[in-house]
């Protein structure tokens, strides 16, 4: 192990939403310390994770305020605990992000902000988003791509029914369906036809069902640019 680094400063996680994803931020944090600072190191965490169906019945509802509320409670406890920035494990939530780091007095680690970063590094312009309909339809998260630069494309009407569907009835309660997975591969080769020159994995999900290197074009997977730019917070201290 490395001598002498200053503490890493601690992480607030507000997860469940789904557990299946929250269950890979864990482990990607931790795989993350270990291999930027070697030895025994894991990350310095603190997990506040929610129930997730009666938010989804909020969601489902357009009750926004109300949900917001349980999360922005959920980061209040997470600072009060020590945590010295806060995520929220999950890309549909951050409808309410606003909300949230309103809550609190430290930084919130927005996952838009750092799938838009890692899409300009690869210099792609145009990227397909599959995500929830919450995420693909409302303008939260696309005009946050927007800012910087970015043009997103959605599916068609039914493709995201479809998706939205394979997301709540599957993937956040751990099926994996290969025929599922045939039917988003055949929504990313409609995208590339009409002139996706990228794809971003924007449910925290959809990495447990496509592994991005079969898709055949560039892929941010929104939960790995979260997790790297939450390390890269949590360890600027030992830089």
């Amino acid at each position: 192990m490395k001598g002498h680094l200053k503490p890493m400063r601690r992480l607030g996680l507000i997860g469940g939403m789904s557990a299946e994803s929250t269950t890979t931020y864990y482990q990607l944090l931790n795989q993350g310390v270990r291999a930027r600072l070697g030895g025994l190191h894991s990350a310095e965490l603190l997990l506040w994770s929610v129930d997730f169906a009666p938010i989804a019945q909020m969601q489902a509802a357009g009750d926004w305020a109300r949900a917001g509320a349980q999360l922005a409670q959920a980061a209040h406890v997470l600072e009060r605990a020590g945590a010295e920035a806060v995520l929220i494990c999950a890309n549909t939530m951050h409808l309410v992000a606003d909300q949230v780091a309103a809550a609190v007095s430290v930084p919130l680690i927005h996952i838009g902000d750092a799938t838009a970063g890692a899409l300009v590094e690869l210099g792609v312009k145009r990227p397909l988003l599959l995500a929830t309909r919450f995420t693909m339809e409302e303008r939260f998260y696309r005009a946050r791509l927007e800012d910087y630069g970015l043009e997103p494309m959605i599916p068609g009407d039914g493709a995201r029914e479809r998706l939205h569907a394979i997301i709540y009835d599957e993937l956040c309660q751990g099926v994996i369906d290969m025929g599922s997975r045939t039917a988003v591969m055949a929504m990313i080769e409609r995208g590339r036809a009409e002139g996706a020159d990228s794809v971003i994995f924007g449910c925290t999900e959809i990495g447990l069902l496509l592994e991005p290197e079969s898709v055949g074009l560039p892929v941010v997977d929104s939960a790995l640019a979260h997790v790297t730019a939450a390390l890269d917070f949590a360890l600027a201290a030992q830089a």
